[in-house]
């Protein structure tokens, strides 16, 4: 006679799933770490400007939802007076979608920025750029003579 293989039943099926569920949790989530590249013309992630000057970019094919940045800002010293400014996220050289001020209190800004890409997933390629500037402070002297420099750097970025 032959043998027939009964169907699990319910909790059976039921307890397979919650199993595999708890492992992808425990798993995580699969992120994707976006390289930038500095841009700076003085080869170093600071820059004295008084208009907008990119610092970092990179290029990515907008396949995933969200883009998260985390940045870090400086702003300089010239002897006793602290340099401050600005800083923001532009996309495709015209949009602008974060943005924020650096204080001129010498001390290190750290902003987290959360990008939704949804719209742009049509895209073949996305421009992402980090870009600072001077806003108050000296004018002269610091780092490269022109005066205070804003400096920054992506601390992470994540393709979600």
């Amino acid at each position: 006679m032959p043998k027939v293989q009964r169907t699990p039943d319910v909790l059976q099926r039921l307890a397979t799933v919650e199993e595999q569920l708890a492992a992808l949790r425990r798993s995580g989530w699969v992120r994707d770490e976006l390289p930038f590249y500095p841009t700076s013309l003085h080869g170093l992630v600071y820059e004295d400007s008084t208009s907008f000057t990119t610092l970092w970019e990179t290029i990515l094919s907008p396949r995933t939802s969200r883009l998260e940045l985390g940045l870090v800002f400086i702003g300089d010293a010239v002897g006793t007076t602290n340099t401050g400014g600005e800083w923001r996220v532009q996309l495709d050289d015209t949009t602008v979608i974060a943005n924020g001020s650096v204080p001129a209190t010498f001390s290190f800004l750290l902003a987290s920025v959360t990008l939704d890409l949804t719209t742009y997933r049509t895209a073949s390629q996305l421009k992402v750029q980090i870009q600072v500037r001077r806003t108050s402070g000296a004018t002269t002297g610091g780092k490269f003579g022109g005066g205070g420099a804003i400096g920054g750097a992506p601390r992470y970025a994540r393709l979600l």
